[in-house]
């Protein structure tokens, strides 16, 4: 029987931070105790250009190499690509569409035609609020670990001030922490 990974995919534009945003879930995981891998998939190598990136979890070793086909999520940091067939392809009706935005979850589902679980936050604008910069990954990190357990919010946080803590202020650590909690506290699930 072929092992079980949660699967994510990641949809951004190249320089949101979709490709550091995967790559600091699997640390955080892997710090926890969990298997994991963060790969990225670009188009055009140019910024603003749509890009995806790619995580697996697991309690076993990760032996597959390829891009994830069927996500258990699939994580939108830029609300302009939910048109895009490409964001929900694959993603089954008993998964879960979390995306960076400040429309309603009947929005998303009108625009994307998913017909399962969605979460919506505003997390640039938290992210502006809190870090004083449009990067939206820590908060997304937030909403993620709330709607799945996929790693222990506390295991995040200590990454997050490991990470932060070698290059910026111990505000900036503070802030990173807030946006973290405020993604993890406000993303809006669907029933």
């Amino acid at each position: 029987m072929p092992e079980k990974y949660f699967e994510i995919r990641w949809h951004a534009r190249a320089g949101q931070g979709a490709k550091s945003a995967s790559q600091f879930l699997t640390e955080a995981a892997e710090e926890a105790g969990k298997y994991s891998s963060s790969f990225p998939e670009y188009g055009a190598e140019r910024s603003g250009a749509p890009m995806k990136a790619f995580n697996r979890v697991a309690d076993v070793p990760i032996r597959i190499k390829s891009n994830v086909e069927s996500p258990d999520v699939v994580v939108v940091i830029d609300d302009t690509l939910l048109t895009n067939p490409d964001v929900i392809l694959g993603l089954k009706e008993d998964k879960f569409l979390l995306v960076n935005t400040t429309r309603s979850i009947e929005e998303v589902r009108k625009l994307t035609g998913y017909k399962g679980k969605i979460g919506v936050i505003p997390a640039t604008n938290i992210a502006l609020d809190e870090i004083k910069r449009g990067i939206p990954n820590t908060v997304m990190i937030g909403a993620l670990v709330r709607a799945t357990d996929i790693v222990p919010l506390d295991a995040v946080k200590e990454k997050t001030k490991a990470a932060f803590s070698k290059k910026f202020s111990d505000e900036v650590v503070k802030a990173n922490i807030r946006a973290l909690e405020r993604g993890y506290q406000e993303v809006k699930l669907s029933e």
